[in-house]
């Protein structure tokens, strides 16, 4: 026997479920262009199903993290880094009773702005604007123009304000959520990443990020998850309490000391810079080869090699580069 389960139901049920501080989709500022509501699908349960189906997500499965290219099966991807924030911010949303489906759209969706060769090749694109190019605002417009998907105006803010760098906070606790599962997430599995390659080894780990956070791995993770719970409940607001967010600050920064900007990338950072430099000045010479749905007509030719280029794999990239600028030696 089956219950029939409607837009309305998960509404009721949402009602329900979700704290006063939370967002309801009844609720949402709705989308840039209005739409009949679904017969089964609440507003955001429709974004999440977007963002999933979406072209730019699949990408994510061949984008960097940390590690280019990596010769292992088990390292993380910029798909598996977005999975597993979601399921971290799936659950401290559920524990505070927030709006589940909202912070698993906004999670899936956050990284989907990203360049090839993570952060690096977001530091090449940068050449190219004013100020910083960001991948967040790569992502509000990947989902508004370049692959449109009329996602709610709530999901788009979350995309946007996801990175802590920016200025303007999210607009909605569960948009906060995201800001914290994402640096959980990657401090957790960059850790483990940095051991599987070598470059770090367990007796190199902050002494001060063993203690308060337990053994690297699902322990590190529940310390992290429970810290930000357990400091949300006592303050009314989504934030971590401040003993275990210096925790966390010292392990970041040992990260980038140690893992990211260690002496030993700079060889490949160079090259990973060439290689998007390369690439950007080609198209901005040849606008033509760039495919047409990367070439809109309100944006000039600059803006539209930046879209194509920024939306490349890091393998489509280098296969790209190579077929530009290695040399042929049977033509």
């Amino acid at each position: 026997m089956f219950t029939r389960r409607t837009r309305i139901d998960a509404e009721e049920l949402e009602a329900q479920l979700v704290a006063p501080g939370g967002t309801l989709s009844t609720a949402s500022r709705g989308r840039r262009i209005d739409e009949g509501p679904d017969l089964y699908r609440t507003a955001f349960e429709r974004d999440r199903d977007r963002v999933l189906h979406s072209k730019a997500f699949r990408r994510l499965k061949h984008k960097t993290q940390v590690f280019i290219n990596p010769e292992g099966d088990h390292y993380v991807t910029r798909l598996t880094h977005a999975l597993q924030v979601t399921q971290i911010g799936r659950s401290i949303a559920r524990y505070l009773s927030l709006n589940e489906t909202l912070t698993e759209a906004i999670c899936l969706a956050h990284d989907v702005g990203h360049s090839p060769f993570g952060h690096t090749g977001e530091d090449a694109l940068s050449d190219y604007v004013e100020g910083e190019w960001l991948h967040s605002a790569q992502g509000v417009r990947i989902f508004e123009v370049l692959e449109p998907t009329n996602l709610s105006w709530e999901v788009l803010d979350g995309i946007r304000a996801h990175s802590w760098k920016i200025a303007e906070p999210p607009a909605t606790p569960e948009g906060y959520v995201c800001r914290f599962a994402d640096r959980i997430a990657y401090l957790a599995h960059d850790v483990e990443d940095a051991m599987r390659a070598g470059v770090l080894t367990y007796q190199d780990l902050p002494p001060r990020a063993l203690e308060v956070f337990g053994e690297p791995g699902s322990p590190w993770v529940a310390s992290m998850i429970l810290a930000v719970v357990e400091e949300s409940l006592r303050e009314g607001r989504v934030v971590m309490d401040a003993e275990t967010l210096d925790a966390m600050n010292e392990l970041r920064t040992f990260m980038f000391e140690r893992v990211y900007v260690r002496p030993e990338t700079e060889g490949p950072r160079r090259k990973v810079i060439r290689i998007v430099h390369d690439l950007v000045d080609y198209f901005v010479e040849h606008p033509d080869q760039i495919p047409p749905t990367y070439r809109h007509d309100d944006a000039d030719t600059l803006t539209q090699v930046i879209d194509y280029v920024a939306g490349m794999t890091d393998r489509f990239a280098i296969r790209t580069h190579d077929d530009l600028y290695r040399p042929r030696l049977f033509d």
